[in-house]
């Protein structure tokens, strides 16, 4: 086979945190992310035996079989990819998880015998999967499992299309400057529950920030404008007389959504007082109470 010059679609991922897990650990990983790749290539009617892939060691660079749909590198395969990984994860001890920085990008390449792949299409979609953003993005959003990069070009090509599955407004255009490579591109979190994430931003943490507002409805607030709290207002007072418990406990028989006061009479009896204007007497000896009208 001679070397030629083609246009084709190419994907990268490279797991999350992968130096430091072990040997035993990583090896299991690459087994379980290779099986996932094979399936949602396969899920997404991409050959998988047909693409030319590279080991990247902790992740790994497919080339698609040229005539390949770019589209269908985003939908299903991202998400179906993105929703086999979370499966296993929530099955995975700490040391075998696997979260996952993806790009994407296109390009004419040149293939070469034995399946060698080389051109400036490669070197971009290295960049992209090294990029600030996409790195930030898994690091604000912990719960999300992938996270991806396309490039400006893929994503004028696959995405502004909004094809089923695919949603524009889940992409958000960001900046990319790595070594010898600056441009834009569009980063997509898919969302927790397997569809894309509404207009592509990265989850609010504030929750976790020590620095969060006191608007955090988690967090006390403090300071002189502080409003009681339920806790605050059931303290004890010094200067309060303890209120007898029989005067706030409602009668049993008591019509809901009326008004009550209730006290003691002499001790062989309790009366209540209702909002509408009716006396009960009730005796303890379990007698029928009289009833009247004011």
């Amino acid at each position: 086979m001679e070397e030629v010059r083609e246009y084709r679609a190419l994907f990268a991922v490279d797991i999350v945190g992968s130096s430091g897990r072990g040997d035993v650990a990583l090896e299991q990983i690459r087994q379980v992310l290779s099986a996932a790749l094979h399936a949602s290539f396969t899920r997404s009617g991409v050959d998988w035996d047909a693409c030319l892939r590279h080991d990247l060691g902790d992740g790994m660079r497919v080339v698609a079989p040229a005539g390949t749909p770019e589209t269908s590198l985003i939908h299903p395969l991202v998400h179906e990819l993105t929703a086999r990984l979370r499966a296993h994860n929530l099955l995975a001890g700490t040391p075998t998880r696997i979260r996952l920085r993806m790009a994407l990008h296109a390009g004419s390449v040149q293939v070469g015998r034995g399946g060698t792949v080389s051109g400036r299409p490669l070197e971009v979609l290295a960049r992209l999967l090294d990029a600030e953003p996409v790195r930030a993005a898994l690091a604000q959003a912990p719960e999300a499992t992938t996270a991806l990069l396309v490039s400006e070009h893929f994503h004028e090509t696959a995405v502004c299309e909004g094809r089923p599955g695919i949603e524009p407004a889940a992409f958000r255009r960001v900046d990319v400057r790595e070594k010898e490579f600056a441009g834009s591109a569009w980063l997509h979190v898919p969302a927790y529950g397997g569809t894309p994430q509404a207009a592509g931003s990265v989850p609010d943490r504030t929750s976790s920030d020590p620095d969060r507002t006191s608007s955090d409805p988690d967090r006390t607030p403090s300071g002189p404008d502080r409003t009681p709290s339920d806790a605050d207002r059931m303290a004890p007072d010094p200067d309060r007389t303890t209120p007898d418990p029989d005067r706030t406990t409602p009668a049993p028989d008591a019509p809901a959504g009326n008004t009550k006061v209730i006290s003691k009479a002499s001790g062989h009896g309790v009366i209540y007082a209702l909002g509408n204007g009716t006396m009960n007497i009730g005796g303890e000896s379990g007698e029928s109470g009289k009833r009247g009208k004011k």
